[in-house]
């Protein structure tokens, strides 16, 4: 009976997934529309409305027929296979040193990461902030506070932040979000015994929160801490006028980050990949709206004044590592061969969908792509973390700027191969962290 349903269910997110691949087709049809007239402008933002309501049904629907298939587990044939797979996603990634911090600290980061907890919330909470990857539709939904605050306080957030950022981007392409490969899955505790996956609640947000990152990043707990410097370096008039100045491009930096929201789930590989692009786009091109306020305010103040602005941060809780220390210890990982993130997704695709001929090829071609992007993001993980504001918000600037080439480089090659593929293959790749057992 079990594996009765489990091929209707198979089949039925089949169906389901190319009713949602033509209804996304129909949302971006009417999106590129520019009607003339009010009157045809409702018409066509009504019209919009609904067939973006009914892809959501539809996405809800699919999700939960995921959810059931994988509450039944692997087949048990495919249960030994899939155990050593998440074995190998746990080796050779960027993260992986870090599990090896206390068990206290790891769970206090993973806690964070599961509640998508902003970053003053996690700090509130005795905790360090996580890199959280999706709430909702949207991909790096803290982007504005976790670049700008992670320049200013580096102490409060968790020591494996950019590598757990790196493995994320890579995860996202291939498994979607918390799967069994992914960089936070399965791993509690450091160290702890890989034992069987469960399911954890994809973090969701309501159309308030939402409204809240896209639409005024800069607002709330996202805020720039402008009141904290002038507190802590008594600027002179001339110093405030520049620090005006800098408040000034943070607020144009969170208007970067307006339409880089997606309305709704990139359901394929390259969907996600899009949306993970135009949110790092956004990102970057904040950062470069406010460096040059932020150097000319840095450089106008005294030596006095710069030790107490590098001194900026909240308290988090002893026993907490350096950021040169921390740098340190990601440098030493960042050259070891990422098979993990390379390798494992590429031999998961061929167990599942049995490439042949030009699918093949294409394949290889995105192997490549995908090892030459790693290599990138490899080449951008810092030798030191800089001790000054201007310093860590450059170096910022530097890995944002490695994973828009990182991207750059797989879309084309995974573009490609998702072409060649048959409607069950796609659908078997959309929903890979399910299946890769098999």
């Amino acid at each position: 009976m079990q594996e009765r349903q489990r091929g209707m269910l198979t089949r039925q997110s089949t169906e389901r997934q190319s009713r949602i691949e033509r209804m996304q087709q129909r949302v971006q049809q009417l999106q590129g529309q520019k009607p003339e007239g009010v009157r045809a402008q409702r018409a066509q933002q009504r019209l919009l409305q609904t067939e973006n309501r009914r892809l959501q049904r539809e996405q809800r629907m699919l999700q939960s027929d995921q959810a059931r298939l994988q509450r039944m587990g692997p087949q048990p044939s495919a249960e030994r296979s899939a155990s050593a797979a998440a074995q190998a996603a746990a080796r050779g990634r960027f993260s992986t040193q870090f599990r090896s911090n206390d068990a206290m600290q790891a769970r206090a980061a993973l806690t964070a990461r599961e509640n998508a907890w902003a970053p003053r919330h996690a700090w509130r909470r005795g905790h360090r902030a996580a890199f959280v990857a999706w709430l909702g539709p949207v991909f790096w939904p803290y982007a504005y506070s976790d670049i700008f605050s992670y320049t200013f306080w580096p102490y409060a957030y968790d020591p494996g932040y950019w590598a757990y950022a790196y493995d994320d981007f890579v995860d996202t392409v291939f498994w979607g979000a918390d799967s069994p490969y992914s960089a936070y899955a399965r791993y509690p505790e450091p160290g702890a015994a890989i034992t069987g996956y469960q399911t954890r609640k994809h973090p969701t947000a309501s159309r308030q929160t939402l409204r809240e990152l896209c639409g005024a990043p800069g607002d709330g707990v996202t805020a720039w801490p402008i009141a904290s410097i002038a507190r802590a370096v008594q600027p002179t008039p001339e110093q405030r006028a520049l620090l005006d100045e800098l408040k000034a491009a943070a607020a144009k930096a969170a208007d970067a980050f307006k339409d880089s929201c997606a309305d709704y789930y990139g359901m394929t590989p390259p969907g996600r990949l899009r949306a993970m692009t135009t949110r790092i786009s956004a990102t970057l091109n904040a950062v470069r709206i406010v460096r040059p306020a932020l150097e000319q305010f840095y450089n106008s103040l005294s030596d006095e004044q710069k030790a107490r602005f590098n001194a900026l941060g909240p308290n988090v809780g002893e026993g907490s590592q350096q950021p040169q220390q921390e740098a340190n210890a990601q440098g030493e990982r960042c050259g070891e061969p990422k098979s993990s993130l390379t390798q494992l997704p590429i031999d998961r695709i061929e167990a599942v969908i049995h490439p042949a001929g030009n699918q093949k090829e294409a394949l290889d071609r995105l192997s490549q792509a995908t090892k030459n992007a790693v290599e990138r993001l490899q080449a951008a993980c810092p030798d030191d973390v800089p001790l000054t504001p201007l310093g860590r918000l450059e170096a910022m600037e530097k890995r944002l700027d490695a994973m828009l080439q990182a991207a750059a480089l797989v879309q084309p090659a995974l573009d490609e191969f998702y072409a060649t593929l048959s409607n069950e293959q796609k659908a078997r790749f959309n929903t890979l962290q399910q299946v890769a057992g098999q």
